[in-house]
């Protein structure tokens, strides 16, 4: 513990109980609704004021922090881990991605932290980015083998979850599988028989951080 944090006096048991309202509140909202719920709907579900929302947290992302992290660690570890799991290279990265792509379809807060909606979500972020190492291996694999295109990387699936991301958003009310034949397009553009060179490399880390800041501007435009 710093020496910061252990001057800083504790929670009061009504502030602890905020707390502990809007959290859940939150995990409640964003699970229904998506992360961009309005602050002042979490708020009143967990029967406090917008104002003392801010005064525990201070902003959207730092609740998206204190909330959707380990949810989301949870979720993607187990697909991750049942990838490893598959004996076939090609079968496992499917797997993989097949299983993020139902976590966007199935459920719009993790739809929103798969796609990198909120990447001033700082703690959310960072483990975004450990996932996406994680799946590293997994094309590595796959490319060893013969079965996944060369040119693939990591850093080419958030093509992936951005589109994803919108398809489910568009068609969720009229056409819920909609996102599997589009997924079965881009997987089938994958394969290493049909590959064919690509015009241009794949983004830096650096770059898809900076387009999930400019659509996060664009966004909260009026």
């Amino acid at each position: 513990m710093s020496e910061a944090a252990a001057r800083k006096p504790p929670l009061r048991s009504d502030a602890r109980r905020n707390i502990e309202r809007l959290t859940a509140a939150a995990a409640e909202l964003f699970h229904e609704r998506g992360l961009d719920t309005p602050l002042e709907d979490i708020a009143a579900r967990a029967g406090v004021s917008t104002g003392t929302l801010y005064n525990r947290f201070g902003s959207r992302e730092a609740l998206i922090d204190a909330v959707m992290p380990d949810l989301v660690a949870a979720k993607v570890d187990t697909a991750i881990r049942r990838a490893y799991a598959c004996s076939d290279p090609w079968e496992g990265f499917v797997l993989y991605v097949e299983q993020l792509c139902e976590l966007q379809a199935t459920d719009p807060a993790l739809n929103d932290a798969v796609s990198r909606r909120f990447p001033d979500a700082e703690q959310l972020t960072a483990l975004c980015d450990a996932q996406l190492d994680s799946a590293r291996q997994l094309i590595v694999n796959a490319q060893r083998n013969g079965s996944l295109r060369s040119d693939f990387t990591a850093e080419d699936l958030p093509y992936l979850f951005w589109s994803t991301s919108m398809i489910v958003r568009a068609t969720g009310g009229v056409a819920p599988d909609a996102w599997r034949r589009a997924l079965h397009f881009f997987l089938d553009g994958l394969r290493s028989e049909t590959a064919h060179p690509a015009p241009v490399g794949p983004l830096e880390p650096a770059q898809i951080h900076q387009a999930m800041l400019g659509l996060g501007e664009r966004r909260a435009r009026p």
